[in-house]
């Protein structure tokens, strides 16, 4: 009963995370950025390309289990196509999620899985300048 419970916890806030993701994102002018450091459940917002990337993490024996989420924010995409992916990550480790032409976006695991932040955050910041200008 209580593992359902935590699967259906953890569904309903990746649904709100996912929702919360398109309907700010889709209103913004520009792309927000929220590239960490973040603690369990809290978003990371980038963008790679012309996509959109939300990813959160929660606390599981000391490791951070990972879930992003990524979707076409271009005119013609319109928020379709989305792709949700999971991983374990151990304090430390490295995420590599790539998009095309070079970019990508680096997560990593914090100390005791006490947060988890983008890596390449100036990077990410400034190919996000970039294309916003």
């Amino acid at each position: 009963m209580m593992l359902r419970t935590l699967n259906i916890l953890s569904i309903a806030t990746a649904s709100v995370l996912t929702v919360f993701a398109f309907t700010h994102m889709a209103s913004a002018d520009q792309a927000r950025a929220n590239l960490g450091p973040v603690g369990p459940n809290e978003p990371i917002l980038a963008t790679i390309g012309d996509n959109r990337m939300i990813a959160y993490y929660e606390r599981n024996d000391g490791k951070c289990s990972v879930s992003a989420v990524m979707f076409d924010a271009s005119p013609k995409g319109g928020g379709h196509g989305s792709m949700r992916v999971r991983v374990a990550l151990h304090p430390g480790e490295l995420f590599n999620f790539d998009g095309v032409e070079g970019q990508r976006v680096v997560l990593t695991c914090g100390p005791n899985a006490s947060l988890l932040t983008v890596l390449n955050r100036g990077e990410v910041l400034t190919r996000s300048a970039k294309a916003g200008s």
